[in-house]
């Protein structure tokens, strides 16, 4: 892919809080940055990825069935620390190529959500590498403050939803593994975002805002209306061959549910956030 073509969906993605058009939009990409093998220098690449637990994101060097492993996989092999961009966040990650029955696992998985990767891997003789990014250290936010920095993050858990909604209502007759994996994943992020705001945020706004008590006591009882709606999704995902009408069900259940809830929050304590920044 030309290196022209990279750098605009790099300023489009940082620009735009993860979100991009063309022959990204609506696709699951972060930004990674490798160190030179030879140079020594930065790099930094527009990469699809998979879900993966919530621990760790998944990064595949297909090149598009290219003879040869893309310049980021031997970056990253001499020099395993990176830098991620999700939108949201940029952290330092350790990058592990998965190998053996792990990287078939992953690589199957991957298969099975979009047969593209298969379409790549046929294409070459090279067994294409998947490699695991782990978090290793926070570096930063991009939004100026922190009202922005909230509408950023439930833009990102939108974008995950609406993603969730497509890939289940055209599964099929069967839901596949990533596909469990990356609706395991969205609600492992939801809880951990929640409990945060329920520790953090929330008390420090209702310590200096007493005024909005009525505005929390709301704020939690819907925290508490979407883990029992999170709860109910994990258990129908955990029976043998989960139907997907069933888990449709449940994702557009708590997609309504969520949005209502986002919206009402940004109203509420953006402009405080961003008054107190």
């Amino acid at each position: 892919m030309p290196n022209d073509f990279n750098q605009q969906v790099i300023e489009e993605f940082r620009a735009n809080g993860g979100r991009v058009g063309g022959p990204f939009e609506g696709s699951r990409l972060l930004l990674l940055t490798t160190t030179g093998a030879r140079s020594g220098a930065p790099h930094t690449t527009p990469v699809g990825y998979l879900p993966d637990g919530g621990e760790r994101v998944l990064v595949i060097a297909s090149a598009a069935g290219a003879p040869k492993h893309p310049d980021w996989f031997h970056n990253l092999v001499a020099d395993p620390r990176v830098t991620v961009e999700d939108g949201v966040f940029t952290y330092e990650a350790e990058a592990v190529v998965l190998e053996g029955a792990e990287r078939d696992r992953a690589f199957a998985r991957a298969v099975e959500a979009d047969p593209g990767w298969a379409a790549y891997q046929d294409r070459t003789s090279r067994v294409i590498p998947v490699v695991a990014l782990r978090q290793v250290a926070f570096s930063g936010m991009p939004a100026s403050s922190w009202g922005e920095t909230l509408k950023l993050i439930h833009g990102a858990f939108r974008r995950e939803l609406a993603l969730i909604r497509e890939e289940v209502a055209a599964s099929g007759p069967g839901l596949g593994a990533q596909l469990r994996v990356n609706c395991l994943t969205l609600c492992q992020g939801l809880h951990h975002h929640h409990t945060n705001e329920d520790a953090g945020m929330f008390p420090a706004l209702a310590a200096q805002y007493p005024e909005l008590a009525p505005t929390m006591e709301r704020l939690d009882r819907e925290h508490r209306r979407i883990a029992a709606l999170m709860e109910e999704l994990q258990r129908v995902l955990s029976g043998d061959g989960p139907d997907p009408k069933s888990v449709l069900s449940e994702v557009e259940r708590l997609a309504d549910e969520l949005e209502a809830h986002l919206a009402y929050e940004e109203e509420q304590l953006v402009p405080l956030l961003d008054g107190a920044a």
